[in-house]
């Protein structure tokens, strides 16, 4: 195969890369970055499947946030590979930070205050208790992630939009300005 490893990695050389890059965070936001625009699709389609990953992202449902993305992006018109991309967003540095908000978020919402909040011992009730013992975590959270999830999303919907927009008109331009020189190199051999 034309792609493959000479050695293949083992299973914690493959579960490190999975979880962190191989070579930075901003190598990895760069990418994003410059990839993002050249989706295909219009400005609108892309940064509303960016925003619907970004939503889903939100969520504390880890392993679904693809699928959450797509339903969403698939819902509102969006792109789904730009769904994809936006749950980028959901990543082992921003989790801890998205779960703290979204359950903070969801607690006062629910006028809950301080009473339920997640405690170490919480994890031993993942494996020795019932789903209903989880309901006082992940019920803010559930909450709590419709408002930051929205709010993210509707920023991340405009920067991307007008990034998007913007990328485009220039490679436009710029294509535009390739036919012209090419029509007037062509003219210029045609009469000499």
């Amino acid at each position: 195969m034309l792609f493959r490893r000479r050695q293949r990695q083992d299973l914690l050389a493959r579960l490190r890369v999975a979880l962190w890059p191989r070579r930075s965070w901003g190598r990895s936001f760069r990418y994003y970055a410059k990839r993002i625009p050249r989706l295909s699709g219009s400005p609108r389609a892309i940064a509303a499947g960016v925003a619907a990953g970004v939503f889903a992202s939100f969520t504390p449902f880890i392993g679904l946030h693809f699928i959450i993305g797509f339903v969403i992006a698939f819902l509102v018109g969006g792109n789904l590979i730009a769904a994809a991309l936006g749950t980028a967003v959901g990543n082992p540095i921003t989790f801890p930070f998205i779960w703290a908000a979204t359950h903070r978020v969801g607690s006062i919402v629910l006028g809950q205050g301080e009473s339920v909040a997640p405690t170490v011992e919480s994890a031993s009730l993942w494996s020795l208790r019932s789903f209903d013992a989880l309901v006082p975590i992940f019920g803010p959270m559930i909450v709590g992630a419709i408002p930051l999830g929205g709010v993210c999303a509707l920023a991340v919907y405009a920067g991307v939009f007008h990034s998007v927009r913007a990328f485009k008109r220039m490679r436009s331009e710029r294509l535009a300005a390739r036919r012209r020189q090419r029509t007037v190199t062509a003219e210029d051999m045609g009469n000499g």
